[in-house]
């Protein structure tokens, strides 16, 4: 079903709609799907993943073709490459150095990782161009086919967007997913039981740095620039926030989040002003919280319970005939 409305979407959606919406919520989304999967699934949470992100878009931006001089101007597809290869190396590099931390001391050192990344790319003129950073970045032509045209690049989001979701919800039925959240319900007894819970963590940064640098990567062909203000505090929240009002139970809270985070973003000005999207967004939050643990997904959930209450005792009912 959600296939078929997405396959449907383009016939009734303009190009606004496609790309400022739809395609920018599966960006977001699958940035939040590493965090989805760490802090979810790992109990891990992580406030680097738009920082790895951002490394990503940086080496494209460097390594690819765009309007600066700094660039190598190499094939688009070698540099998206090389950029998902950086995500792999600088997501494994933080599990490495987080992966011995729990709670607010995890927190803290991923939230010095991301400033510190950002204070380096607005400083270093040398090879992140500072302040100013990278514009003028195209995604490629595929087959003759302009990436950067609305409905082409709507299909590449979505569709990227989809096998990450699908990865990940494969990955959660696996073992190695089930150990994962062994680790977070109780990790000294997933370690007594044989499991190597650093090592689930870290193939978990590992994987979750791979998501997020796919999404740094379309978000850099999405707004044809990076800069220090693509990774900075702010956006390293709202990464926070879209995961959690999305709902951190299933992979498709993370985009639900998205979904939702882009809607008030996008239509913020005819609400409030858009000086004041951060208390609209924060007061959002708030609601979602304390009436739901599991975010969005966790009030769907709550609004299906009356139907299932209604239908128990007939089930039980049928279920004792069926015995007897």
């Amino acid at each position: 079903m959600l296939v078929l409305a997405l396959v449907l979407i383009p016939t009734i959606a303009n190009d606004f709609f496609l790309v400022q919406i739809f395609a920018q919520a599966a960006i977001l989304g699958l940035i939040a799907l590493s965090l989805m999967l760490l802090g979810g699934w790992g109990g891990i949470v992580s406030l680097s993943q738009m920082s790895v992100a951002g490394l990503a878009g940086y080496t494209l931006a460097i390594l690819g073709q765009s309007s600066m001089s700094q660039s190598l101007g190499s094939n688009s597809w070698l540099a998206a490459a090389a950029a998902l290869a950086v995500a792999l190396i600088v997501g494994f590099g933080i599990g490495l150095l987080v992966g011995r931390t729990r709670g607010i001391y995890t927190i803290m050192i991923t939230l010095a990782i991301g400033v510190a990344v950002f204070y380096l790319a607005n400083q270093n003129y040398a090879i992140f161009n500072g302040f100013t950073g990278y514009s003028g970045i195209a995604a490629p032509h595929v087959l003759g086919v302009d990436l950067r045209a609305p409905l082409p690049f709507y299909v590449l989001c979505v569709s990227l967007a989809l096998m990450g979701w699908a990865g990940v919800a494969a990955l959660g039925r696996s073992s190695f997913g089930k150990a994962l959240i062994a680790t977070r319900d109780c990790e000294r007894r997933a370690a007594a039981i044989g499991f190597h819970v650093g090592r689930h963590r870290l193939v978990a940064h590992t994987i979750a740095g791979l998501l997020a640098g796919l999404g740094g990567i379309l978000l850099v062909w999405f707004n044809g620039r990076i800069s220090p203000g693509t990774i900075g505090v702010g956006p390293m929240i709202d990464i926070l926030i879209i995961a959690v009002i999305g709902g951190m139970s299933r992979p498709s809270g993370a985009f639900l989040g998205a979904f939702v985070f882009v809607l008030l973003r996008t239509f913020a000005i005819d609400l409030v002003d858009p000086e004041r999207f951060n208390t609209l967004i924060g007061l959002v939050f708030l609601v979602i919280v304390l009436t739901s643990r599991d975010g969005l997904l966790g009030l769907l959930g709550k609004l299906s319970k009356p139907e299932r209450r209604k239908m128990s005792p007939r089930l039980k009912t049928l279920e004792r005939e069926e015995t007897s």
